[in-house]
C-alpha cells in the first residue's frame, strides 16, 4: 500500500532544526505501522538530513562549518534574491532535499541519539513543505 501526504512546515529561522517530533506525529496520525518512508523536501533554499538529536552544539557547529565553505561574501551571479540566496542553494545541493527511513510498529527507525533535521539557509525564511512518501 502506498500513502502520500504534504506535510506543512511553519517558517523556521536561518538554522539546523529538530523535526523528528513532526514526522513521527504524521506517521502516528495516518497509522503508518511498518514499512519505508521517503521524504522529499519541496524547496531549493533548504535541506533535510539526519544526525545528533541529543546535543544543540551540534547544530550549531553545523551552522558555522557551513558557513564557512559556503561564505554570503563570494562574488555570486545569482543575487536577485539577497546575499543569502546562492549560498542557500549550494548548501541545500550538498546537505539534499530527501530522505528514506523505514518505520516499524508506527515508529521511526533511527538510531538512538538520531533526529530529522530542517536546514534552514535563508535568513529570511518562509514556511517550507515535505512531501512525504509511506510504503507498507
Amino acid at each position: 500500500m502506498v500513502f502520500q501526504h504534504q506535510i506543512s512546515l511553519p517558517a523556521f529561522p536561518r538554522g539546523y532544526h529538530l523535526i523528528t517530533e513532526i514526522v513521527e506525529q504524521e506517521i502516528r496520525d495516518n497509522k503508518i505501522d511498518d514499512g519505508i518512508i521517503h521524504l522529499l523536501l519541496m524547496h531549493t533554499s533548504a535541506g533535510i538530513t539526519i544526525n545528533e538529536n541529543a546535543d544543540p552544539t551540534v547544530r550549531q557547529d553545523f551552522e558555522n562549518f557551513f558557513n564557512r565553505l559556503i561564505p554570503e561574501d563570494f562574488h555570486y551571479n545569482h543575487t536577485m534574491e539577497g546575499v543569502d540566496d546562492m549560498p542557500a542553494h549550494l548548501k541545500s545541493s550538498i546537505i539534499g532535499q530527501s530522505l528514506t527511513i523505514p518505520v516499524k510498529n508506527g515508529r521511526l527507525v533511527l538510531g538512538t541519539w538520531q533526529g530529522i533535521y530542517l536546514c534552514e539557509f535563508r535568513d529570511r525564511a518562509f514556511p517550507r513543505s515535505i512531501f512525504l512518501t509511506a510504503i507498507s
